[in-house]
């Protein structure tokens, strides 16, 4: 059965007057629908073709549906299918009476951009792939787009296109712009082949011989991963300290790189297995109502009758100013926070979510998110593991095998645990989520009898990624869920000194440096009497049994037990200063390495990856380039984190030799420290050259406002609770 859309209802009418666009259009259909029959071959489902040029002049004349198809780039894995998918695509868009259309925008692959210079690029891809959609979009007149949902920064630099692209035409009285978004599928995690594992068993066996078991509880720590390009990452960490003490030859180091590599991806590409910022947006994308359930998980690129599914329900959503985009994402907001939170989402998403909102037309920040993340308690109802077997493949085989619905089920388990979700929101499937909740098949986390992703029972009574303050800066979040209990518990309320990097890679070389921790002893770059004020404090207990020990010893206990602790500050990584990249590889060096992960929290104005894991403190603002305080830390400054209170405060280091906590961070201290700050801009100054000059991101927004640009931000005025449209009702969930 065909689902025919309807016309487009809107005065104004772009193609019955536009003899050019009428005139240059049927041909690019026409080769679009021959290329996908084609592409199909013995798969294409309808009858002979029927896409004449004088069939795709009528339905321009006549206004029909003109979608765009939105692919991304072939070079990056979530991509690698999408012929496939955009031809299904086009063929049920003309069999429903519309118009397809088809265009691909750049997608950074934040894995291939790790440790180099594309991470610099990496948050500005998401204005810049906006900014070429709604180029796009605008210059050819679409009213709709079927999205094939990539990875990365690409799937919310779309939804902020479209929901912009939407904002704008309500603003001109045109007709509302319809949107769905098909995720690309799920990549099957790697697995080391079996002569490798014995080999780096080998390999544990010979650095434990050779007094360096460090190295090997390490390496058979990240053994026990599913293999995926972030574990690679830890790997290099382990083999370059390998190789710095001579367990490991530089010719087995790359032989090991190399095996490890080429059994990492799937052939058929995908979003890969981890939760990281692909599959985050995977989960709030649909949080936001914006991607229909019958493609949302799956372990291979969506059927024909999967795609039919998706867009026969835009013949409900044509003309209908509740299913706008723009209006579909604010009326979600407080639904995508809170499977955000409960998924165990990516720390990334907290800039996105503010950014896509501000794109859309609503006044929101970083502290309406948190509001909002904070006014119920949101369990954490997501185990997820990348060593036991509960990645996402695993989640997208429960949904595709039939017993789990995804993200319904945790919207379902939300409610059964008592946080107000908002039921009557539209969704692209053309109903609320309380219509599409009433098919209660599948729907209870409890189906699922094995290795359960979902939850109906909490892990814990909290989740998500926390907004904290302090008296040297306005806002930065740490990713909670990133910290089980007992890290959480190890690095709250506890004192710890800085340790000052201008940028990331100098904190790399330096984690990497087995000799750390040797040399600040060493050199007491911590004194004796602050090591004695923070041993009291952390743990009095111990401060009565090592009071009186040297400073060697006293160190050495304290950095052994877990009680010292390190804040690596990573500097000059803002917006403005270095385009924002992610602190993913100087804390995978940190989980790597058995001591420094007991001991060490990195605190950044950078960003982090969304699989990012343990005490991982980013997003500062003010960034150090545009004068935030912490750009005027040095190495052995005290801060005192409290985490589960929100705060992370500079403490005054001459009242803490009294044994008194003061949280200051004066004028007076700026002052002394001024030329040193301006030392530190220069050589910013030096750096940022680095980043092409065409992608520097002068004139946006701060981290806690989305970095978005000013003009975008300054044309956000709308109320996210009262000024969104209901299709059954006026009344706002809290």
């Amino acid at each position: 059965m065909l689902h025919l859309y309807p016309q487009i209802n809107s005065d104004i009418n772009p193609y019955r007057d536009n003899v050019q666009g009428k005139a240059n259009e049927p041909i690019t259909v026409a080769g679009l629908l021959d290329r996908s029959k084609q592409t199909l071959g013995v798969t294409y489902e309808g009858g002979k073709p029927d896409w004449s040029l004088e069939e795709i002049y009528m339905r321009l004349e006549h206004n029909a549906p003109r979608i765009a198809i939105i692919g991304g780039s072939s070079d990056h894995p979530a991509h690698i299918m999408d012929l496939q998918t955009s031809a299904r695509a086009a063929i049920r868009i003309w069999q429903n009476g519309g118009v397809p259309f088809y265009f691909s925008t750049p997608v950074m692959c934040d894995g291939t951009a790790q440790s180099n210079q594309g991470m610099s690029y990496s948050l500005q891809s998401r204005n810049a792939v906006a900014q070429m959609v709604v180029n796009q979009l605008e210059a050819h007149s679409y009213h709709g787009a079927f999205v094939i949902q990539g990875c990365d920064k690409q799937p919310l630099g779309v939804v902020s296109a479209l929901a912009h692209v939407d904002r704008v035409r309500r603003s001109r009285g045109e007709a509302p712009f319809f949107a769905t978004f098909a995720p690309a599928h799920v990549l099957e995690g790697g697995s080391i082949p079996e002569d490798v594992i014995q080999e780096l068993e080998g390999l544990a066996v010979k650095a434990e011989r050779e007094g360096a078991a460090d190295v090997a509880l390490d390496l058979r720590d990240t053994m026990a991963y599913i293999l995926q390009c972030s574990s690679n990452t830890a790997f290099q960490g382990v083999f370059e300290r390998a190789y710095e003490r001579g367990i490991l030859t530089h010719e087995q180091h790359k032989y090991f790189e190399m095996r490890l590599a080429v059994a990492t991806c799937d052939g058929q590409g995908g979003i890969c297995a981890f939760n990281g910022t692909g599959n985050s947006s995977r989960h709030l994308v649909a949080g936001l109502g914006l991607v229909h359930p019958a493609v949302e998980l799956l372990t291979d690129p969506p059927s024909q009758r999967q795609i039919n599914a998706v867009l026969d329900s835009f013949a409900g959503m044509i003309n209908e100013e509740q299913y706008g985009v723009a209006n579909i994402v604010a009326a979600n907001i407080k639904n995508a926070i809170r499977i955000h939170s409960a998924s165990g989402g990516s720390t990334n998403l907290m800039m996105h979510l503010v950014a896509g909102m501000l794109y859309a037309g609503y006044k929101f920040s970083l502290w309406d998110l948190d509001r909002i993340h904070h006014e119920y308690p949101i369990p954490d109802l997501f185990d997820y593991s990348l060593t036991q077997g509960r990645d996402i493949y695993s989640l997208a085989m429960q949904c595709c095998s039939g017993t789990s619905r995804g993200m319904e089920t945790l919207f379902y388990e939300l409610l059964e645990n008592g946080v107000p979700m908002d039921q009557d929101a539209p969704t692209v499937v053309g109903k609320t989520w309380k219509e599409r909740l009433e098919i209660t098949r599948s729907l209870q986390a409890v189906n699922v009898k094995e290795n359960p992703v979902i939850l109906s029972k909490p892990k814990r009574s909290f989740s998500g990624v926390d907004v904290l303050k302090g008296n040297f800066f306005e806002s930065a979040v740490v990713k909670i869920s990133g910290m089980p209990t007992p890290q959480l518990d190890s690095f709250d309320d506890k004192l710890a000194f800085v340790l000052y990097y201008e940028n990331e890679d100098e904190a790399n070389q330096s984690l990497l440096d087995t000799n750390l921790l040797t040399e600040l002893k060493q050199q007491q770059t911590i004194p004796h009497h602050h090591l004695l004020s923070t041993l009291r404090y952390n743990n009095e207990k111990e401060w009565q049994r090592l009071q009186d020990k040297s400073y060697d010893e006293l160190f050495d206990e304290m950095a052994e037990s877990g009680i010292l602790k390190l804040a690596i500050i990573i500097a000059g990584q803002g917006p403005v200063a270095f385009g924002m990249p992610e602190m993913f590889t100087p804390m995978q060096h940190i989980n790597a390495n058995r001591v420094m992960k007991k001991l060490a929290t990195i605190i950044s104005d950078g960003r982090y990856s969304g699989v990012t894991y343990g005490a991982a403190i980013g997003h500062m603002t003010p960034e150090a380039f545009e004068g935030g305080g912490v750009g005027y830390l040095k190495t052995g400054d005290i801060l005192h984190l409290q985490l589960r209170d929100g705060r992370i405060d500079f403490v005054d280091p001459l009242r803490l030799i009294d044994d008194v906590l003061v949280h200051e961070f004066t004028e007076e201290l700026k002052e002394e420290r001024q030329e040193l700050a301006i030392e530190r801009k220069q050589r910013m100054k030096v750096r940022q050259k680095m980043v092409a000059a065409s992608n520097r991101m002068y004139g946006h927004t701060d981290a806690a406002n989305g970095v978005v640009p000013l003009a975008v931000a300054h044309d956000a005025v709308l109320d996210y609770e009262k000024d969104i449209v209901r299709e059954q009702s006026d009344a706002i969930i809290q």
